[in-house]
């Protein structure tokens, strides 16, 4: 397979944030937020893997700045690294009042998205490489971060073990 650049897999989603997406306080939902954030990631992988993808994982989300109603969010995603089926995805998610113009990021986020083909199974996807200072940055400690994500889920494993699927889960006598 021949290597791709990251700015091929590029992806910018713009939505109007209404009433209906924010809660009590009028800013965005976390998990509207979220769901835009992995909308984008599979967007970006797709257009790398030119194949179905799953999200294997997200990494933390951090909520920076609010997003209000009538805001308007910026979400830009793409393939920063490539692991044989796997590939991280950076997402940044930006707010801009519109009224006055000001930006902010009020997010970023790593994904882990897999290739799947017609079997359902993993399926190869092309190495990817970086152009600019930013994509090496984001390239060069992509490694690093995909251990943390083994042993992070090394942990959940143990959680899910521990917990199982009975409730409730903090008696003795399961």
């Amino acid at each position: 397979m021949e290597k791709k650049p990251c700015k091929e897999s590029l992806v910018v989603k713009n939505s109007y944030v209404l009433p209906t997406n924010t809660n009590n306080h009028g800013t965005l939902f976390g998990g509207q937020l979220m769901a835009y954030i992995d909308d984008v990631a599979a967007i970006a992988a797709i257009r790398h893997a030119r194949s179905p993808v799953v999200t294997a994982s997200t990494d933390s989300v951090d909520f920076l700045n609010p997003v209000n109603s009538g805001d308007a969010i910026c979400l830009e995603a793409f393939v920063t690294w490539t692991n044989n089926t796997s590939m991280e995805v950076f997402v940044k998610a930006i707010k801009e009042d519109l009224l006055s113009g000001t930006r902010k990021v009020c997010a970023t986020a790593f994904l882990t998205m897999v290739a799947v083909g017609e079997d359902k199974r993993p399926h190869p996807v092309p190495e990817v490489y970086p152009e600019s200072e930013a994509e090496h940055w984001l390239h060069e400690g992509a490694e690093e971060r995909a251990k943390q994500r083994r042993e992070r889920r090394g942990v959940s494993k143990e959680f899910a073990k521990r917990f199982g699927t009975s409730f409730p889960w903090n008696r003795d006598d399961q």
